[in-house]
């Protein structure tokens, strides 16, 4: 049978040396410790036959050194054993942080933002704790029963014997309550993590849920799911709060055995008051790994749980790598971008059929075509967001899985769709692909995209913060600083991904004169509802249905009087309507 924590190996060897120090800390704590007992046993026969002052105070200097001693290394064991736990928990968040910026848009498309949040938080600590309290209680636990076992046999077997009868009812006890509380456990993480996504899906669309007047509806969802949440850690609750005081009656059971019987020995003479006290005193001392072994038994139930469900994230390989690039890859791109025969599904559903395009460096080609049509799709199969057939998508005649990741994305410069921006301020959203650019070079970036005007009407100008995924921001101005970002880069190859969408007519106006020189001797990619922001571009090429049915420039296609001619004249129309509204 695999070993649940095999997973956690490589994080604990790394901190073997430390490990060892305070494995000998809580050795030494525990072997110091139960020698307690000893010299209470020793006190109490010593001043039976003869009380003096010299006596007490020997007996009482021992009792103090000792404890002395042990406080000293039970610090080093918990500075050492629970400190380890928090550098593992630092290494591992590190660590699934790293792989998740590795794994592709596929696997964000089918998972969900609020249940990683809740992996890399809430299960993240649960096997912090199996690190550390974990695995310090349970070599405190070892240690300490065996220790006190010893000891306890060493001054009488009889009455260890049926001190420990009980106890194999105690393995019976957790095996049993262990693995419900697994179960439970799973069950409370799943939970959290649909309640964590609820939230942040409640707070990210909160303009929406106000404009629809969906407050109480989200309030009415958010009090149900939250009463699921604390129902199932009740039923937890219920089994942990059972396990506990269950292993305590049996620990009763001893006491009540030892306290006949031991009794019995002490009026016959078979053991002094002595021995029968520090005996006592042992069977005290087995309390708390009684007790720790039901509390423990939850932290490695929940913990196991939780590495679970985080080794499911380690387990996801990306399915876009380097794993086809070449031993020595081309460092640099001229920019010539071409589709081969390229067919390409998603979700076993036809996006793109049989495409064939070549874009020579420096040329602007614009994609247009209806919504769905797949200008997107076919965008994002450059950057490898998509990863496409082999042979299918090329840069400089070469498949771009021949490109490291790193070198073909420093070369493109990309606008999506959906504009996203940091909370940050709006210096460092534009500076976000080019970190060492100057403050110059910023403002001239904020200049071609048209920018510029309204930051400098900002009170803060460029610190200005933009709020979560840019709030407060119109659409527009987003898009601006989306194509600031992208202009920055000084990209070989540019794609505009309807990036003009949001602004007006004479915004789009001076962005394109201002574009117009910086797409100049690069290849662009320009994708776009608008005939107005594409017309000018060396070719045009519809989509429709994921298939190339029209390419040309704007007088061509218009000639053609197809797909192309109808999409402008639907235009000129709405245009048409708005200046009479």
């Amino acid at each position: 049978m695999r070993n649940p924590l095999r997973p956690l190996y490589p994080y604990l060897t790394k901190y073997k040396k430390r490990y060892a120090i305070g494995f000998c800390a809580l050795i030494i704590t525990q072997v110091v410790g139960v020698t307690v007992p000893l010299i209470i046993k020793d006190a109490i026969d010593g001043l039976t036959h003869r009380v003096s002052l010299q006596a007490v105070l020997f007996f009482a200097g021992l009792l103090l050194g000792v404890a002395l001693i042990k406080a000293v290394f039970q610090f080093w064991m918990r500075w050492m054993l629970i400190g380890i736990s928090r550098d593992v928990e630092y290494d591992l968040r590190n660590d699934l942080f790293r792989h998740l910026m590795r794994l592709d848009q596929r696997y964000y498309n089918e998972h969900r933002t609020g249940d990683l949040m809740s992996k890399l938080t809430n299960d993240l600590s649960a096997v912090r704790n199996i690190v550390g309290p974990g695995i310090m209680y349970s070599a405190n636990t070892i240690v300490s029963g065996i220790a006190t076992i010893i000891l306890m046999a060493h001054l009488d077997m009889r009455l260890t014997l049926l001190a420990i009868a009980p106890l194999p009812l105690a393995s019976v006890a957790v095996k049993f309550f262990g693995q419900r509380i697994h179960e439970r456990f799973e069950k409370i993480q799943a939970m959290y993590s649909e309640l964590t996504e609820r939230v942040r899906e409640s707070l990210s669309g909160i303009r929406l849920v106000r404009a629809f007047c969906q407050e109480d509806a989200e309030n009415q969802e958010f009090n149900r799911m939250n009463r699921m949440f604390v129902e199932k850690n009740k039923r937890l609750i219920w089994i942990t709060s059972f396990l506990w005081p269950a292993l305590a009656l049996l620990f009763a059971a001893s006491f009540l055995l030892i306290m006949v019987v031991g009794g019995e020995h002490v009026l016959s003479g078979e053991i002094s008051v002595g021995t029968f006290a520090a005996f006592n005193i042992y069977l005290m001392y087995l309390i708390w790994p009684i007790i720790a072994l039901g509390w423990v038994t939850n932290i490695i139930q929940r913990g196991l749980a939780s590495l679970g469900r985080l080794w499911m994230i380690f387990a996801a390989q990306p399915g876009i790598d380097d794993r086809f690039v070449p031993e020595n890859p081309a460092a640099t791109l001229e920019g010539e971008i071409e589709f081969r025969n390229l067919t390409f599904s998603y979700n076993g559903f036809p996006i793109l059929k049989n495409i064939n395009l070549r874009i020579p460096p420096g040329r602007t080609v614009a994609i247009v075509g209806a919504t769905g049509s797949g200008k997107s799709t076919l965008a994002a199969l450059v950057p490898r967001l998509y990863e496409a057939p082999e042979g299918s998508v090329l840069v400089d005649g070469i498949p771009v899985r021949q490109f490291p990741l790193k070198t073909l994305r420093s070369h493109i410069g990309f606008v999506p769709q959906e504009t996203f921006l940091f909370s940050d301020t709006i210096r460092e959203n534009v500076r976000f692909g080019a970190p060492d650019s100057s403050q110059e070079e910023v403002e001239h970036a904020a200049e071609i995209s048209n920018i510029l005007p309204d930051i400098m009407s900002f009170p803060k100008g460029f610190d200005v913060m933009v709020g979560e995924r840019g709030l407060t921001l119109s659409g527009g101005q987003k898009q601006r600083v989306a194509i600031s970002r992208a202009i920055l880069r000084d990209p070989r190859i540019l794609i505009l991904d309807d990036a003009l969408s949001s602004v007006d007519t004479y915004t789009e106006e001076k962005i394109l004169q201002h574009l117009t020189g910086v797409m100049a001797g690069r290849t662009t990619i320009l994708i776009s509802h608008r005939i107005s922001t594409i017309r000018n571009a060396d070719e045009i090429v519809v989509l429709h249905a994921g298939a190339i049915v029209e390419r040309g420039s704007h007088e061509e296609l218009l000639a053609i009087n197809g797909h192309y001619a109808e999409l402008y004249n639907k235009q000129l129309i709405e245009e048409a309507l708005e200046k009479e509204v």
